[in-house]
């Protein structure tokens, strides 16, 4: 009786004990998106791309600077015995504030170019949160791969274990010769070299999961239900050209480069700015003198020695640059997308082959060993089927593997591998949140307070 409420109470001990949740592939991926170093790099990058815009519009503004000065000097003739000298002490302060009344349109053209590059960090950014997912991706699926690898190794050793016991017993009786064991003891040592090997590749994968989701892996889940890509290759191209990050980046790029031309060729046009200051000079010998003054100045280039018309033929060689570079961004995107439409099908295929593989292998590797007990193999025939069945299912596990990863790489291809689209449930960086405090230039005023505050939660 005792007994029985003894194994009653430890039964329900286990029955109420938590069990630690699995990390699953969706943990792995909020943590490398938390957790990255190159997005916080990239964003930072993209505020001082903000920043750029902030400057653009300033550059219409008046310059307002004060100037103060405080002299003292001593003056005088040592000609005559009575030496006569003359000490003074002068001050003088001034203001003055400039403005940039007409300039042909070379600030807004200064603008339109620091908000086009906005748009173009904004892309970098997700191609940027794209490699980090999918290297997060990689990772998790290569722990699971190389733990399944240490699983099937491990199985290798306690099988070749057992045919050795069996070798040996068989060899005591006369039945098998010496050979037989040195055979069994050989696939021994080399299995236990596999799983040494094995359970290396291991460690090398879980340091490359703590690289890319800052932590080292715990129980992982089993690999989900791969995600929806696309129904043909066709689909899933016309879909890369629309949306991957990389090419509206340099759709954007284009843009800029345009208005960079605009901007040079304006270069050759006047500018009218406006002046007015007020200064205020005091000296202790002859009294003060204040001076109120209004300017309007007009200026132009007429020849800097061929600079401008150089830096015209530049900023046309700059957009003719951008142009191939956007040609061949898209023939590198379009490639991708076909490499992972290909490796997906080979997956596909080696999965289907393996499934078969295994079921045959595993046929011929009892009927070895049946016949082998019956003295009909030899050891020899036991290990060399025992190999082959380990090689067909190594081979499934790294089909299976090598089919998620696939699938990945085919939605970062297509410029969908990100947190929203993946519906990770996790705050994500606002692009517009620092944008919108900063595009009108604030000073430090309540508007930068709130900028103040913006960074502040940046920084959380």
């Amino acid at each position: 009786m005792r007994k029985l409420w003894g194994v009653l109470a430890v039964g329900l001990t286990l029955f109420s004990a938590p069990v630690a949740r699995a990390e699953t592939l969706a943990d792995a991926l909020i943590a490398a998106y938390r957790n990255s170093n190159l997005l916080e790099q990239n964003e930072a990058v993209l505020r001082a791309a903000d920043e750029g815009v902030a400057q653009a519009v300033a550059a219409l503004r008046p310059v307002i600077q004060w100037a103060a000065a405080a002299d003292w000097g001593r003056s005088g003739s040592d000609s005559s015995f009575f030496a006569s000298r003359d000490t003074g002490f002068s001050t003088s302060l001034s203001l003055s504030a400039s403005l940039t009344l007409l300039d042909f349109g070379r600030n807004k053209l200064g603008i339109a170019i620091a908000e086009g590059s906005v748009k173009a960090a904004r892309q970098s950014l997700i191609g940027v949160e794209q490699n980090v997912l999918l290297t997060a991706v990689q990772a998790y699926v290569n722990v699971t791969f190389q733990a399944s690898i240490v699983n099937l190794r491990e199985s290798n050793v306690r099988l070749i274990t057992q045919e050795l016991r069996a070798a040996s017993d068989r060899f005591e009786v006369g039945e098998v010769t010496r050979t037989d064991v040195a055979l069994a003891q050989a696939a021994l040592a080399q299995a236990r070299a596999g799983l040494a090997s094995a359970q290396g590749q291991f460690n090398v994968a879980r340091e490359a999961y703590k690289a890319a989701t800052g932590k080292y892996p715990g129980r992982l889940a089993a690999l989900p239900k791969l995600p929806a890509t696309a129904n043909s290759l066709d689909a899933a191209r016309n879909v890369a050209l629309r949306t991957h990050p990389n090419i509206i980046q340099a759709q954007k790029l284009v843009e800029v480069a345009d208005l960079q031309v605009a901007l040079a060729k304006a270069q050759l046009s006047p500018t009218i700015s406006g002046r007015a200051s007020l200064s205020e000079n005091s000296n202790t010998n002859a009294g003060g003198v204040d001076t109120q003054q209004l300017s309007l100045n007009f200026n132009q280039t007429i020849y800097a020695g061929g600079a401008l018309a150089s830096g015209v033929r530049r900023a046309i060689a700059q957009k003719d640059q951008q142009r191939a570079g956007l040609n061949q961004t898209v023939v590198q995107i379009d490639q991708q997308v076909g490499q992972a439409w290909a490796n997906i099908a080979v997956s596909r295929a080696s999965i289907v082959a393996g499934d078969e593989q295994i079921r045959a292998a595993q046929v011929a590797f009892d009927g070895v060993r049946e016949e082998a007990a019956l003295g009909a193999r030899t050891t020899l025939d036991v290990l060399d089927a025992e190999q082959d069945l380990l090689d067909a299912r190594a081979g499934r596990v790294e089909a299976e593997a090598n089919l998620y990863v696939a699938v990945y790489q085919l939605l970062s291809s297509m410029g969908l591998l990100t947190v929203d689209h993946l519906r990770l449930g996790v705050p994500t960086y606002d692009v517009d949140s620092y944008y919108r405090a900063v595009r009108n230039a604030p000073a430090h005023s309540a508007q930068g307070k709130k900028l103040d505050r913006i960074l502040k939660s940046i920084g959380n």
